[in-house]
C-alpha cells in the first residue's frame, strides 16, 4: 500500500494561530489526523507586528498539532489576509508565433507570467494571478483554451496584491520557528475551498470570513472568483466596543460577546441582567442585556455595511452578476447568535452560516468542523492537494529544491488543472531571500 501523503496547513490569525495535520482517506475526503491551537499575541488585524510573540505562537501550535497527531512537521502552507490585501481586475494578451500550433499550458504560463511584470506601487508584490476567462482570436467566454488553434490569446485575470514587508515578516516568523513554508495561499480563497459547493460558485456567492481582526470576502460567479477584499474590522472591534460601552476588562467583554451577545436588540428584554464580578473587592457590575445587544448591533451593522459596499461595487445589482446562492458566513465571528439575521435584513440576500464539514472525513469531531476552523481546513486541502502523489515530508527532512514539489502545485481556485508555476517560482525566490536572511 503506498504511503499516504501527509500535509499541514497553518492559520496565523490576529486570535489565534492553529496548526492542522492531516491526509487524504481513501475516499479523497480530508482526515484530521492532529490540531494544535495557540492564543496569537504578536498579529494585529491579519498583520506581524511582534516577530518575537508569533514565533512562539506558532511553535506552540505546532507542538501542539506534533503530540496530537504523533508526527514531526516540518513544512506547512501559511494563510496571508491583513488590510494591506487588494486586488485589481487585468486584461492582458500574448500574439503566438505559429497559429498553426495548438494553444498550449506554456502559452498560458507565458500569459500569467507577463501580468507577473505588472509594476505595482513601492513595496508591494503580487501573491495571486487568477484567471477569469479566455478569447482566442477575439471569441470571447473561453474557459479552458488549451488544444485550440488562434493566433492571440487574452485574459481578463483578478490580480491580488499584498505588502513585501507584511509577506517576509510572516517567512521570517515561520522560519524562526524551524518550520519551512511550503507556499502562501490568500485566506478568503482557503476558505472557500473548504466551506462552499461547487453549485454555489457557479451560482455566484459571496463568502464572508469574520475573523478575530479583519473580515475577509471572496465573491465567486460561473465557478470562477471574481473578487477578493480584506476589511480591517472583526471580531475583536465588537469586544473592544463591549469593553469600552459597559467599562469592564477585555476578558469579561470577550467572555460575554461569546456567551449572552446577541446581533438582534430586539429580543431581549429591559429586565435581563447579567452580573459581572468587580475588579478586586469592587462591587459587582450589573449590565442589561438589552445594552449589551445594542453596542454589538452597531458595530456588526457597520462591519456588514461595508462587505456589502464591496458586494455592490463587484456589481451583484447587474443581473448578469447577480449572486444568486447568496451569503455564506464563516469564521469564528459567524458564530454570534442572530447574525444570518441579520444579515439578511441588511442586504436581502440569502445568507448561511458555513461549516467546514464537506470535505472532511465522516469520523472529525465537532471542533474541527467548527466555521472557526474554515481557513486552517481550507489551508490543508491546498497543501494536500499540492502534490497527491508526493510522498510524506513531514518524517523526511529534507529541503525543496527548484525543480522540487512546489512546481506541481495546482491552485484550485483557478480554472481545472491550471498551473500556477510562476507563484511558485517566486515562492522558491522568496524561500532563497528568507535562507540568506
Amino acid at each position: 500500500m503506498e504511503e499516504q501523503k501527509i500535509a499541514v496547513g497553518l492559520d496565523i490569525g490576529t486570535t489565534k494561530i492553529v496548526a492542522m495535520v492531516g491526509q487524504r482517506n481513501e475516499f479523497g475526503k480530508v482526515e484530521i489526523l492532529g490540531i494544535g491551537k495557540s492564543k496569537s499575541l504578536g498579529v494585529h488585524r491579519g498583520v506581524v507586528n511582534n516577530i518575537t510573540q508569533t514565533i512562539q505562537s506558532i511553535q506552540q501550535a505546532t507542538l501542539e498539532a506534533e503530540e496530537s497527531s504523533g508526527l514531526k512537521i516540518n513544512e506547512v502552507v501559511v494563510g496571508i489576509a491583513g488590510q494591506h490585501i487588494r486586488s485589481l481586475q487585468h486584461s492582458d494578451y500574448i500574439t503566438r508565433e505559429n497559429a498553426d500550433e495548438v494553444i498550449s499550458e506554456e502559452d498560458i504560463e507565458k500569459l500569467i507570467s507577463q501580468v507577473h511584470k505588472l509594476v505595482m506601487l513601492p513595496g508591494e508584490e503580487i501573491i495571486h494571478v487568477l484567471p477569469q476567462e479566455y478569447k482566442v482570436d477575439g471569441q470571447a467566454e473561453i474557459k479552458e483554451p488549451v488544444g485550440m488553434y488562434g493566433g492571440r490569446l487574452e485574459a481578463n485575470f483578478h490580480v491580488v496584491v499584498g505588502q513585501v514587508s507584511s509577506i517576509r515578516n510572516i517567512g521570517r516568523c515561520i522560519k524562526s520557528a524551524g518550520l519551512d513554508m511550503g507556499h502562501v495561499t490568500l485566506e478568503p480563497i482557503a476558505s472557500s475551498d473548504a466551506v462552499l459547493s461547487q453549485e454555489e460558485k457557479e451560482a455566484g456567492v459571496a463568502l464572508i470570513d469574520i475573523g478575530g481582526g479583519t473580515t475577509d470576502l471572496a465573491i465567486f460567479k460561473d465557478g470562477i472568483i471574481r473578487s477578493t477584499a480584506v476589511i480591517p474590522f472583526g471580531g475583536n472591534v465588537i469586544t473592544e466596543d463591549i469593553k469600552e460601552g459597559c467599562s469592564i476588562i477585555q476578558k469579561q467583554a470577550e467572555l460575554l460577546k461569546v456567551k449572552f451577545g446577541s446581533a438582534w436588540p430586539g429580543e431581549n428584554k429591559e429586565t435581563e441582567i447579567v452580573s459581572i464580578p468587580g475588579l478586586r473587592g469592587r462591587d459587582p457590575k450589573e449590565i442589561s442585556l438589552k445594552t449589551l445587544s445594542k453596542i454589538i448591533n452597531a458595530r456588526v451593522i457597520e462591519i456588514i455595511e461595508q462587505v456589502y459596499l464591496e458586494i455592490k461595487n463587484y456589481g451583484h445589482e447587474d443581473q448578469k452578476k447577480k449572486l444568486i446562492a447568496g451569503i455564506v458566513l464563516t469564521g469564528g465571528g459567524s458564530q454570534l447568535k442572530h447574525l444570518k439575521q441579520l444579515v439578511e435584513y441588511i442586504t436581502g440576500m440569502d445568507t448561511r452560516v458555513g461549516y467546514p464539514n464537506e470535505h472532511l472525513a465522516g469520523n472529525s469531531d465537532d471542533t474541527t468542523t467548527s466555521p472557526m476552523f474554515a481557513t486552517a481546513v481550507g489551508l490543508l486541502m491546498a497543501a494536500l492537494e499540492k502534490n497527491p502523489t508526493e510522498k510524506s515530508r513531514l518524517e523526511k527532512d529534507e529541503t525543496i529544491t527548484e525543480e522540487g514539489p512546489i512546481d506541481d502545485y495546482r491552485d484550485s481556485s483557478v480554472i481545472s488543472n491550471q498551473r500556477n508555476s510562476v507563484f511558485e517560482r517566486w515562492t522558491d525566490k522568496f524561500k532563497e531571500f528568507l535562507d540568506k536572511a
